[in-house]
């Protein structure tokens, strides 16, 4: 499967739910689980998109980006709003696939599997404290490394260093955390060079589950107001992202009532390229 092209919809495991273009899978977490399982059992290379608001607005905007989430293994129902409007177009079964709750059962189902995982992302030292909390939760989970790469676009040469040192530590699972959508233009450039067979972006995790930064409560995340506490705690970084949440209400409207229609096959765009498209150049966007 080339990184930006949308795989034809009989062999794609999950059926998906067009939102504003972006095929978001009509899954909860179990599914996630079982299909991640599958892949590093059969060595079968995919990669995982987390999908809240903010993400498919950029996917709308953006169709490149827009290819990459719909040529993934799973675009995941990241945030309630997302799962809120799959369940209105009849996809009663989808819950929230939260990324770092997305990490932490991940972890945990992979411990008695003997899985191994490369963290790859944070700020410098983040990836490093990440994984003394997660073998701290789980004592038996094996990671094979972790790397936060400098800040900005790498260069060629970096790039094809950091894809040997990933590589070398043979891991089922590289959990990659460079933020929006940094991270999935990375993926996707790097699904034919990263010899483990699963990749998950799952970007303000490792902030969250190092401890660097506050998760909101959990009936908050279950009410759909976790954004509230994010924008409590970050206006500044925040508020762009958002500040167009209403315009996605009124877009998903318009979708409803049949005014707009973003179709999810997207031309192949140039996703995948030698060097590996970095992204924005800001590593510290998350998701």
């Amino acid at each position: 499967m080339k990184p930006a092209e949308l795989p034809p919809a009989e062999t794609r495991q999950h059926v998906r739910g067009n939102i504003l273009g972006i095929g978001v899978s009509a899954i909860n977490m179990t599914d996630a689980l079982v299909t991640i399982d599958g892949w590093v059992k059969r060595r079968e290379p995919n990669y995982v998109v987390v999908t809240p608001a903010h993400a498919v607005m950029n996917g709308y905007r953006d169709p490149e980006l827009r290819g990459i989430f719909n040529a993934s293994g799973l675009t995941t129902p990241d945030g309630m709003a997302i799962v809120w409007a799959l369940r209105l177009q009849g996809h009663r079964r989808v819950s929230r696939v939260y990324g770092p709750d997305l990490m932490q059962e991940v972890c945990r189902q992979g411990v008695d599997q003997g899985y191994r995982h490369f963290l790859y992302g944070g700020e410098p030292g983040v990836a490093e404290q990440l994984a003394d909390r997660l073998t701290g939760q789980f004592p038996r989970l094996r990671i094979a490394g972790t790397y936060g790469p400098p800040f900005g676009e790498l260069a060629p040469e970096e790039d094809r260093v950091t894809v040997e040192r990933i590589n070398a530590s043979q891991p089922d699972i590289v959990w990659v955390g460079l933020g929006s959508p940094r991270q999935e233009f990375w993926m996707a450039a790097h699904l034919e060079r990263i010899s483990a067979p699963v990749m998950i972006g799952v970007g303000a995790a490792f902030d969250f589950l190092s401890g660097r930064k506050p998760q909101a409560p959990r009936w908050m995340q279950r009410s759909g107001l976790e954004w509230l506490f994010r924008l409590a705690t970050e206006p500044r970084r925040l508020w762009p992202r958002y500040r167009q949440y209403p315009w996605f209400v009124v877009l998903l409207a318009a979708q409803a009532m049949k005014l707009i229609h973003v179709p999810l096959d997207v031309p192949k765009v140039d996703g995948a390229s030698e060097e590996g498209k970095q992204g924005p150049p800001n590593r510290h966007q998350s998701t």
